[in-house]
């Protein structure tokens, strides 16, 4: 019994011997028994019983016996909203946005789970503690009015509540991702083809706003004490000036400052002389942001039909039916050569906009209107259908850039809330 149970530990070795050989390339594992009274030939059970040979292929063996590699490290929710604001600064949201952590914790914990939706509803709230979510990336803000308080009547407050008591946090993009190159609206623009896509409206470096004050004063001596005076007041301020081309019309000069320092650097300027009729003050703009923006219009390479469009967009957004309005004049055969797209409620941004097809989530019956009477054709998809696909771009690109220890998930509980029947 003894020799029968040795034979079959020997077999089992081997047997695992042999499927560590198959996972590693042409590394050489043998295990040999040798009897001390009898030849490498003979293979019996009682040969085995009077020694057992190993030998195994040392740099294998040492990897073998060696610690397993330690996983890859856990992500604090700080380091996630780093990547997420990497992917698309907040800054490039429009003002009147609600975007950012809108839900954090108390007790903050590792970040093993993230889940993508384009809405946070009950039922995407039911999965994300199903899953053991710990972060909500939620397309569209969850909360977007103020709120007096947390109560079970009122859904999305609801929601703020179960997400506080499971320990998720809340992230909402919303326009950041329309206006960031390569985001929303350049993908689903792409939905037509491959084009020239330029920005609808241009999006502006964050900062604050300031203001230019232009006057005239007879000669540096009587620049000095204005300059010295706006510098006391705010050490921000800027102050230049120039020689105009006509001596007798003295200096033209320029002061740069910050709205909150606008008024005080007007009255110095009135106290020491400077009349106001000759005094001119300018908005500055900030610089535009090639790229960023609401809204795409492209150009493509290839024209195609009306109808070639709507199944493009139809196979784009993963849709069987889509609501199609002719543009004055047009056949399902007329030509779209321009094409002109925002993600979501786009007529405001849309509207005037030069272009063959407007493509949109969703219009007013007037709006749709104006675009047929301008020429333009209009596909809509309702609302979320012209947002939710760009979910999978983004779980592609945060999986580039998360460890391995995040997974990324995109919803299976969030839909439209219409749908045709």
């Amino acid at each position: 019994m003894f020799m029968w149970s040795r034979q079959r530990t020997t077999s089992t070795f081997l047997a695992f011997l042999r499927i560590s050989r198959a996972q590693t390339s042409k590394e050489i594992l043998s295990l040999t028994c040798h009897s001390s009274s009898s030849s490498s030939s003979s293979s019996s059970p009682s040969s085995c019983s009077s020694g057992l040979h190993r030998s195994v292929h040392q740099p294998l063996l040492s990897r073998l016996l060696s610690t397993p590699p330690s996983p890859s490290p856990l992500m604090e929710l700080k380091k996630v909203l780093e990547v997420l604001e990497q992917f698309a600064p907040l800054s490039l949201a429009e003002p009147w946005d609600n975007v950012g952590l809108l839900v954090e914790p108390s007790r903050p914990r590792p970040i093993s789970t993230i889940l993508l939706t384009n809405d946070l509803t009950e039922a995407v709230m039911d999965e994300a503690e199903a899953l053991t979510c710990d972060l909500i990336v939620s397309y569209h803000p969850p909360l977007f009015q103020p709120i007096k308080r947390l109560v079970q009547r009122d859904w999305k407050q609801r929601l703020a509540v179960r997400a506080l008591e499971g320990g998720i946090a809340v992230f909402s993009p919303h326009t950041s991702w329309d206006s960031v190159r390569g985001g929303v609206n350049d993908w689903l623009v792409a939905g037509l083809g491959c084009g020239q896509v330029s920005v609808l409206s241009q999006a502006l470096a964050s900062g604050p706003c300031r203001f230019k004050l232009e006057f005239k004063v007879r000669n540096a001596e009587e620049l000095q004490p204005i300059a010295e005076q706006l510098k006391k007041e705010d050490s921000k301020t800027t102050l230049t000036h120039s020689v105009n081309s006509c001596e007798a019309e003295g200096l033209v000069a320029s002061v740069l400052c910050s709205d909150t320092a606008l008024p005080s650097a007007v009255q110095t300027l009135l106290q020491h002389g400077v009349a106001s009729q000759a005094l001119a003050i300018l908005k500055t703009e900030q610089p535009p942001l090639p790229g960023h923006g609401q809204g795409r219009l492209i150009v493509l390479d290839q024209s195609v039909t009306v109808a070639t469009a709507v199944e493009k967009m139809k196979s784009h957004l993963g849709m069987k039916h889509l609501r199609l309005a002719l543009g004055s004049g047009h056949t399902m055969e007329s030509t779209v050569s321009r094409a002109a797209g925002c993600a979501g409620s786009g007529a405001s941004v849309l509207k005037g906009v030069r272009a063959d097809l407007y493509v949109t989530g969703e219009m007013s019956h007037h709006e749709v209107l104006d675009a047929v009477a301008s020429g333009a054709s209009v596909i809509l998809s309702d609302h979320s259908n012209s947002e939710r696909g760009f979910l999978a771009v983004v779980k592609e690109k945060l999986g580039a850039r998360l460890p391995d220890s995040v997974t990324v998930a995109i919803s299976k509980a969030d839909w439209d809330p219409l749908e045709v029947v």
